[in-house]
């Protein structure tokens, strides 16, 4: 089991995980937060949020120019340089443009299509967080409106694009083919190699699951998708499902693989 005396990097998501899902507060996971402050333990948000919404929480949290991994993995900030994974060119507006022309044969609508009032009322953000999750560098979030069947020919057209989806907790996602939370926390830990450092990872979506894969311990926290967080590791002893949601599951998974100093 690790513990707080040996360096530790704490990966995690946000929405449902750290964050609550339906207010956002992270109330019961402050204890932790500074005690992970105090000890210099490096705290990486893995999340499917922007950037643009991901820097202010930075601060808020007290960890303000930490790495941090955004748009389900699409893009990663390592000291203020922001790097989009795997492909380093494909833009925002392009991949806004390739779906426009698929809104000729499927029924979806993208964040691009939205104001920032009506993401405000899809997500319960304030508009001007609305606006925030609405400047995007690598990936579109979409609400699919079409059949199961036309969902399928929608993901082989992706494909053949060189694009893929990824469901995230309220949406769906998409983004470069290769990119996702898995490959970015194995990417941005290449970046960051440091001799015997142990990682947790926490997180409660199906999005989630690359991630803790790719971590040494994994916190499954209890969500509300109905699609279950399926891992694909084996090491069973490593991974802990918390009884309780959001903010209070994470505090639970910390406290099951570490000891709150006294």
């Amino acid at each position: 089991m690790p513990d707080l005396q040996q360096p530790l990097m704490i990966i995690t998501d946000l929405d449902g995980s750290l964050l609550d899902h339906h207010s956002y507060r992270w109330d019961a996971a402050t204890d932790w937060l500074t005690t992970l402050k105090q000890r210099a333990i490096p705290l990486v948000i893995c999340s499917s949020k922007t950037a643009a919404e991901i820097i202010p929480l930075q601060k808020r949290l007290g960890i303000a120019g930490a790495p941090f991994i955004a748009e389900n993995g699409a893009v990663v900030d390592m000291n203020g340089q922001r790097t989009r994974l795997p492909d380093t060119t494909l833009t925002y507006d392009a991949l806004c443009a390739r779906l426009a022309e698929l809104q000729t044969t499927f029924r979806f609508t993208g964040f691009h299509d939205f104001s920032d009032p009506e993401v405000s009322s899809m997500t319960g953000l304030t508009e001007s967080e609305a606006a925030l999750a609405r400047q995007r560098d690598a990936s579109e979030v979409v609400v699919w409106r079409d059949s199961d069947e036309a969902f399928d020919r929608f993901r082989q057209a992706l494909s053949a694009d060189g694009l893929m989806l990824a469901q995230g907790g309220r949406f769906w996602h998409v983004m470069p083919a290769g990119s996702g939370k898995g490959e970015a926390v194995r990417w941005l830990l290449a970046q960051q190699p440091e001799e015997g450092r142990t990682t947790i990872g926490l997180g409660d979506g199906p999005n989630d699951a690359p991630m803790l894969d790719a971590v040494d311990y994994a916190v499954v926290i209890k969500g509300y998708s109905k699609t279950p967080v399926t891992l694909s590791r084996t090491d069973q002893q490593q991974v802990y499902h918390t009884a309780h949601y959001g903010p209070e599951g994470w505090r639970e998974g910390l406290d099951y693989f570490l000891t709150q100093p006294q």
